[in-house]
């Protein structure tokens, strides 16, 4: 099964680029009410990382900083763990795509040259289960 069947393109979809400030993205994340937003560079399109609702939070404890004016001179891709929300590549395998989305609200999707694509939500993923095992489940 080709994983792009799963696939919210990026026109679809929120996202953030790696030179705005930590004050943009929290406006952003709270007036859309997001968990966690996907970040591309903007000189070429690039998957960045994800920042999450705990980044900010872990950053305002760690940093000290209350002043929403402060935020605006720090970038947002300096406060995101990297590592947390790991892409999945477009050619990726069917199973491939399940390891990460146990563990992952939702998976970016990259091409061969790293470049956002969209992502693929866990409920998108659940629901084609369910739907496949229900439709089974009916035939006998």
């Amino acid at each position: 099964m080709n994983i792009l069947f799963f696939l919210t393109p990026k026109v679809k979809l929120q996202y953030l680029e790696d030179d705005d400030t930590v004050r943009q993205a929290i406006e952003k994340i709270r007036v859309k009410g997001y968990t966690a937003i996907p970040i591309i560079s903007k000189k070429d399109g690039s998957y960045v990382g994800t920042v999450s609702e705990g980044d900010f939070l872990w950053h305002l404890i760690d940093e000290n900083t209350w002043n929403i004016y402060e935020l605006e001179k720090e970038k947002v891709v300096d406060i995101i763990d990297k590592d947390r929300y790991r892409p999945v590549k477009v050619s990726a395998e069917i199973d491939d795509l399940l390891q990460l989305i146990m563990n992952q609200n939702f998976v970016p999707v990259v091409d061969d040259r790293d470049v956002f694509m969209g992502i693929i939500t866990r409920r998108r993923v659940i629901d084609y289960f369910y739907n496949e095992s229900r439709k089974c489940n009916t035939a006998s």
